[in-house]
């Protein structure tokens, strides 16, 4: 019985608590609304004070986010503008400028599609481009009229808007071809030379002079000797010479670099045929790219993976090389066909469903894997 007695009392001291609070800010209401202007504009001041004491504090400007400007732009309605400056603290231009965003995202439209005509499509602006770049002598007109003539009905003035987008200049400025395109077309006549240096297994140096053609990328193996000479070197250009037979009058330059052993009379063979020598700069191994290139291919293709023993296995397993590179090894810049091929041949299966139809042959005593369809 006591025990339920407690209970009870704690209960009844709970809810007296309660009203006796809910009572007090009923009077506390009641105080305010009842009471003079003065007390509240003495508690006004008392609140601009304490902006201003925490204005210097912070030592800059407040940050207002997009909900506070919102709650004083709406304020701002209700007050008279006469007092502004005195209870907001920003300027009333300031507030005029957001009241004026609000009402410009209100209007915002969602279509922003571009009045006028469509523009022009991609496609049609990568062909004209590229007619650009591939016929230096022609001008926008000359491209417009290419355009009609496949189809493609466009004005002039747009072809030499895009054509001065992508930076190309008027065509009496593109006369000239690049130089991609200069030795592009004089890449049949010119043939390079130079020496390869390869370390046997007993550390013995040999040297390989190969030389290769620019426009067919025809590979020759040369000669193979532990210790070059100018008369070694002059027979081999001697035997190169023989050995073109009648693709030597197709030739007319000779690009080499200036090592000691490409001496006067060896230039004089080739020039007794009607070849012009091209020495390359002092350290520009860029000026005999291609012939660097192939020399590349031959380490990591071959040297790099094999051990040397002597000059024989050299110039064995570069000659059974030779024959895989100018008879079956593709080359980008001849539409992935072997220099001795003049076109690529169609094979006459193309579907590779059955795998067992792709026949692997190893050659350079297995450091190669060549494929063809079985018979």
């Amino acid at each position: 019985m006591l025990r339920d007695q407690g209970v009870g009392c704690d209960y009844r001291g709970v809810w007296l608590s309660l009203v006796y609070r809910l009572v007090r800010g009923l009077f506390g209401l009641l105080a305010v609304l009842v009471r003079s202007d003065l007390s509240k504009d003495v508690e006004l001041l008392a609140l601009r004070h304490e902006n201003q004491v925490l204005r210097r504090q912070l030592g800059g400007r407040p940050r207002w986010g997009q909900a506070d400007r919102l709650w004083l732009a709406a304020l701002s309605r209700l007050i008279c503008r006469r007092r502004w400056a005195e209870i907001f603290p920003v300027t009333p231009a300031t507030i005029l400028r957001w009241h004026r965003n609000l009402v410009a995202r209100k209007w915002t439209f969602t279509d922003r599609r571009r009045p006028g005509r469509p523009g022009t499509r991609q496609p049609v602006k990568a062909l004209i481009i590229r007619m650009a770049r591939e016929n230096p002598t022609w001008g926008y007109r000359r491209i417009q009229g290419e355009l009609a003539r496949l189809g493609y009905p466009i004005a002039a003035s747009t072809v030499w808007e895009i054509l001065h987008a992508a930076g190309i200049d008027p065509a009496p400025r593109r006369t000239g071809p690049s130089w991609r395109q200069f030795l592009t077309a004089q890449a049949h006549a010119i043939i390079a030379c130079d020496f390869l240096v390869v370390e046997t297994i007993m550390l013995t140096r040999l040297y390989v002079l190969i030389f290769i053609e620019h426009g067919t990328r025809r590979l020759h193996l040369a000669g193979v000797t532990p210790q070059p000479t100018e008369a070694w070197t002059v027979q081999q250009a001697r035997n190169l010479v023989m050995a073109l037979d009648d693709r030597i009058a197709g030739l007319r330059f000779l690009i080499h670099d200036r090592d000691p052993l490409f001496t006067f009379a060896f230039r004089e063979v080739f020039t007794a045929e009607g070849l012009r020598d091209i020495t390359t700069l002092p350290r520009t191994p860029r000026m005999n790219a291609i012939c660097e290139r192939v020399i590349g291919t031959l380490r990591r293709e071959l040297l790099d993976r094999m051990l040397i023993l002597d000059e024989h296995h050299l110039a064995f397993v570069l000659r059974e090389y030779l024959i895989h590179y100018n008879h079956h090894r593709p080359h980008q810049s001849r539409h992935q066909r072997p220099p001795d091929i003049a076109t690529q041949p169609a094979p006459d299966v193309t579907d590779l469903s059955d795998l067992r139809s792709v026949r692997r042959k190893p050659v350079v005593a297995g450091m190669i894997n060549e494929y063809r369809h079985a018979a």
